[in-house]
């Protein structure tokens, strides 16, 4: 079997287990981690995980990040002044970034009415990358994942910590790490 397809039997087995309903929003949370160099095939097998959350009787929804940047800087008025002085735009992707980020992430925990069944899967992590921390955006959303949230994840999880894209000091966090190391044993 490929990696992919690795991780995917990993996560069906994680999510085909009973729910707990008192776990707190931090621990809701699934970070499926892989190589970089995986994002490609991931995003054109990314059925697979589909599958395993239907087929574990739970409902799937998909918000991809790819563009979040993009999206947030063409909507900002001062975007030509930033584009001529990015140095600028440091405070500013700071203090509203990863706000714009979550809000994206809980508008789709929010479809549905948030659903306790629904499994809201979020790609495009990397993009992310330089712009704002992952942590950041996850500690802003925790008390909104009703269900379960599915954090696609490029990079390494060793040691409770999590390095995205392998170039950054890691961040010790309380979700459930699915890795080809541990076949996804909660």
């Amino acid at each position: 079997m490929a990696r992919i397809e690795d991780l995917a039997e990993a996560y069906k087995r994680h999510i085909s287990l009973p729910w707990q309903k008192t776990v707190a929003g931090a621990q809701r949370i699934i970070i499926l981690v892989y190589e970089k160099e995986m994002e490609r095939t991931l995003r054109a097998r990314l059925d697979h995980f589909q599958l395993a959350t239907v087929q574990a009787n739970k409902k799937w929804r998909c918000v991809d990040l790819t563009n979040a940047f993009s999206e947030w800087i063409a909507a900002d008025e001062y975007r030509e002044a930033y584009f001529e002085a990015p140095e600028d735009l440091q405070l500013k992707l700071e203090a509203e970034f990863a706000t714009a980020v979550a809000d994206k992430i809980r508008a789709a925990l929010a479809d549905d009415d948030g659903h306790e069944e629904t499994v809201t899967a979020v790609l495009g992590t990397g993009s992310l990358f330089g712009f704002t921390r992952i942590s950041k955006v996850l500690s802003l959303i925790e008390a909104d994942v009703r269900g379960r949230l599915l954090v696609f994840f490029p990079g390494h999880y060793e040691d409770n910590t999590y390095r995205l894209l392998d170039a950054r000091d890691g961040w010790n966090y309380l979700a459930v790490p699915i890795t080809l190391h541990n076949g996804g044993e909660p």
